[in-house]
């Protein structure tokens, strides 16, 4: 059965950029549904998180995605960060858990969200915590990979360039975002 499970995983159905994004529709920490297309006409970030991930840790402890999220959402940006960790996992966080942590670092996001079958991570390829998604107001794949090229666990300390802030920066002046494909880094998403 699992052989049958995997090809679907694979990069052959992962999104394109310059395609629509995937559709989908997931629960934020309060039970809420969240739809993706119903934000069609915004610009929106899809980060994939792991509260128990060194690598998100970093850079919420040290406040750069926080303050990310916070800049980026006051200039009309949803932000949607995901959880795809399997629930039995011994970094798994319940909702309350979640909420818990996300307050204490002072999190800015416009929904956290559960994947609780792991069906919108593997729909997205998802690799890493943190691996960012951004998706332009039409609906279309702008940008997917890595938040910046500081891959230890600094949490951006030592960025020269954030991949994320360029692309967005961009499609806020509505310009091309220039780097589309980055390689994302950080921990295993824990399917």
């Amino acid at each position: 059965m699992l052989s049958l499970f995997i090809p679907a995983l694979g990069s052959a159905t992962s999104p394109e950029i310059g395609k629509p994004a995937p559709d989908f529709t997931l629960h934020d920490l309060d039970g809420k549904p969240v739809k993706l297309s119903d934000f069609k006409g915004k610009i929106v970030v899809l980060e994939w998180i792991n509260e128990g991930c060194p690598f998100v840790k970093g850079h919420y402890e040290n406040g750069h995605i926080p303050s990310m999220q916070q800049f980026y959402t006051a200039s009309g940006v949803v932000w949607l960060t995901i959880n795809s960790t399997r629930p039995d996992n011994p970094e798994a966080y319940n909702a309350a858990q979640s909420k818990e942590i996300l307050a204490k670092w002072h999190a800015h996001a416009t929904a956290n969200l559960m994947d609780e079958d792991r069906t919108v991570g593997h729909l997205y390829d998802a690799k890493t915590t943190p691996h960012m998604y951004i998706v332009g107001k039409d609906g279309v794949l702008c940008y997917q990979g890595a938040i910046d090229d500081d891959r230890s666990t600094d949490g951006g300390k030592k960025a020269s360039v954030n991949y994320v802030m360029q692309a967005l920066d961009a499609l806020i002046a509505g310009k091309e975002v220039a780097m589309t494909n980055t390689k994302s880094y950080g921990c295993s998403v824990k399917y």
